[in-house]
């Protein structure tokens, strides 16, 4: 069958690799794609919420699976637009309804949601404009640091943790006056766990679950996890520190809640889901929802796979997930991402990047690229992500590193410690 993606980045070049491999991958279409994508499969110039332009692309191009991934298209409708339409209804959409999609799309709904369910996570309330008063006095009911999360999305960089309580009260005000546009008009204020963060991949058609492997990713821009947060500097699969016990624990009280909860809900659910964990004293918490793979996470849990991706993805959504066996490669799986300088703040496309043709025993996904002129060229923040396989972790890690050595581009910088804090 003819397959589309949806997406630019280095999560998209990760599913374009892996279904490339499918026995059934027929044609495979990215919209809009990168340069690491348009050498294996086909580009197309589409933006992934104009859902007309999709609906067209699909038609023409006798598509039979669409693959989203990013959560803007879904929390703006994708698959309820698809179901709706006569043309489209048959078409395999790849990821959760409007109404599943609010797990990420309102940080409100999550708490409402994992409430509901029994699903452990951090004490909170939400607070709008009108209850700002209400708020500040509720931080004063914290102890510091005090948690601060824009209820929409923001792109990543709606959470704020701060350790004063008159900054927090400040900040409180600026994001209820509009920091983060309409993403911040609710904010969710929560009290702070302290612990060790990972994160938990289920894909889910509804009703049975398949959980993929565990994976850590690093968002501080500088080494020991300081600075800016950014869209993720390097990522590790398994996660070492992950025993049976604790993963027993993750299924029991968060995994399959959360897909009940889903079925209790009646909520028309075909996709992944990416929980956000935190470990604090060997109890698990559940921080946040996403409702799609997390990217740099993307690159090092399907590539640990060994199942046909498009059988997968199939059997998702015809809810026939129970019939397949999930194969995982045993081996560690660590990706480190190179940026652009000046990256998370402001930067500087179209520089060219050299050296992806000597990468050996590494595979490289493009995030930020374009071609012009038959050159490879930066085109975003995060550029290019090194993956490797090895027996351990810190032997993939070191394959990943020794690669990255071969690859250039003006102002290129990566942090040199992912997985610093696991040793």
């Amino acid at each position: 069958m003819n397959i589309l993606i949806l997406g630019s980045g280095g999560r998209e070049h990760t599913f374009a690799y892996q279904l490339k491999k499918s026995e059934l991958c027929d044609t495979l279409f990215v919209a809009p794609g990168n340069a690491g994508t348009e050498a294996i499969a086909q580009n197309l110039d589409l933006n992934v919420t104009d859902f007309k332009a999709i609906e067209k692309a699909v038609v023409n191009h006798n598509i039979e699976m669409v693959v989203v991934g990013p959560e803007d298209p879904l929390v703006q409708g994708i698959a309820d637009y698809f179901s709706a339409s006569e043309t489209l209804k048959d078409v395999m959409l790849i990821g959760p309804s409007e109404r599943g999609a609010l797990l990420e799309g309102s940080k409100e709904r999550a708490k409402e949601f994992m409430a509901m369910h029994n699903i452990p996570t951090a004490a909170y309330e939400s607070f709008t404009k009108k209850s700002l008063q209400a708020g500040k006095a509720f931080l004063e009911t914290l102890q510091p640091p005090y948690v601060l999360k824009a209820d929409g999305l923001a792109a990543g960089k709606g959470v704020l943790i701060l350790e004063d309580i008159e900054e927090a009260k400040t900040e409180l005000e600026n994001m209820l006056s509009g920091k983060f546009g309409e993403a911040s008009s609710t904010v969710v204020i929560e009290e702070f766990l302290d612990g060790i963060e990972l994160s938990v991949f289920v894909l889910t058609d509804g009703k049975n679950y398949k959980i993929l492997p565990t994976a850590k990713d690093y968002k501080r821009i500088g080494e020991g996890d300081k600075g800016l947060n950014t869209g993720g500097m390097g990522a590790i699969s398994p996660v070492p520190f992950v025993d049976e016990s604790l993963m027993q624990k993750i299924e029991e009280r968060i995994v399959k809640p959360t897909v009940e909860g889903l079925q209790k809900e009646k909520i028309n659910y075909k996709g992944f889901v990416f929980i956000g964990l935190i470990k604090v004293n060997n109890e698990p918490y559940v921080i946040e929802y996403n409702v799609r793979m997390g990217d740099p996470e993307t690159e090092v849990v399907l590539p640990r796979i060994k199942t046909d991706l498009g059988k997968l993805l199939q059997a998702t959504f015809q809810q026939k997930l129970n019939t397949i066996d999930l194969e995982i490669d045993n081996r560690a799986a660590t990706t480190v991402m190179t940026v652009s300088g000046g990256y998370p703040e402001a930067y500087e496309k179209g520089k060219e990047i050299k050296g992806i043709n000597a990468i050996q025993d590494a595979i490289v996904f493009h995030a930020g690229t374009t071609i012009k002129d038959g050159k490879i060229l930066t085109n975003g923040g995060r550029v290019l992500a090194v993956t490797s396989l090895d027996e351990d972790y810190k032997k993939a890690l070191k394959k990943s590193y020794q690669n990255i050595e071969k690859l250039s581009f003006d102002r290129m910088y990566f942090r040199t410690d992912i997985g610093f804090d696991l040793s």
